[in-house]
């Protein structure tokens, strides 16, 4: 079984703790492909898997696109270009998914999770996009959907969190570099008072397993069915 998870930094796995890690671990028989590119957006992935072809076969894509594009009006350098409105948004993820569609017989449509922790303005923007890609996902035969948003949400609901939320570029380089294993991580995010997240976005082992717990369902689901 081949499957790949398609996104931005939160695939790649850079800052924070990498859930695509932490699949292949709990799946050693299954090929995983990992097609995360920090800093993308909805119409820079549409630019990169349209421009450069995907020449393998699929039998399962987790795409999970879109935080960028709300995260990025908060930090003082965009390095991509972001979608303008919903209906942006909504167009270039509707040519995404197509474009994914031909290399892989099943997709799963996957809700940005988090802005923030305290659940500000940023996440109800993320709300939003949530219900797009709901409805984007009924439009589609093999296509199902994955609210994080709503699984992250609900963790946070009885949790005090702080109001801690990387904003500057600087600070997420030092991330990057600086805590690399997932202690390091966890206890930066402690530190900042945080409960699923490194900065507010990017994940602790704890957001992680929220992700690879969902994940997997599907996969599970698959397995079952051969």
């Amino acid at each position: 079984m081949k499957v790949t998870c398609i996104g931005d930094s939160l695939t790649e796995g850079k800052p924070g703790v990498s859930y695509f890690n932490m699949l292949k671990k709990k799946y050693p028989d299954i090929k995983f492909v990992n097609l995360g590119k920090g800093g993308e957006t909805v119409k820079s992935l549409h630019t990169r898997i349209t421009k450069n072809k995907i020449d393998q076969d699929f039998e399962l894509a987790f795409l999970w696109v879109g935080v960028n594009d709300i995260y990025s009006k908060l930090l003082k350098v965009q390095a991509q270009p972001i979608a303008r409105n919903s209906e942006e948004f909504r167009q270039y993820y509707e040519n995404v998914l197509e474009t994914v569609m031909q290399f892989t017989k099943e997709v799963v449509v996957v809700s940005p999770a988090l802005i923030g922790e305290n659940l500000n303005s940023s996440n109800r923007g993320l709300l939003n996009l949530s219900i797009i890609l709901k409805e984007i996902s009924k439009e589609h035969k093999n296509v199902s959907f994955i609210d994080l948003h709503q699984a992250f949400t609900k963790q946070l609901e009885t949790l005090q969190s702080s109001e801690y939320l990387s904003t500057g570029l600087g600070r997420l380089v030092k991330d990057v570099f600086l805590y690399r294993s997932p202690k390091r991580v966890d206890r930066l995010a402690e530190e900042r008072g945080l409960h699923l997240t490194i900065d507010g976005v990017h994940l602790n082992s704890k957001g992680a397993n929220i992700v690879v717990e969902e994940y997997a369902k599907v996969i599970d689901q698959i397995l079952a069915n051969r």
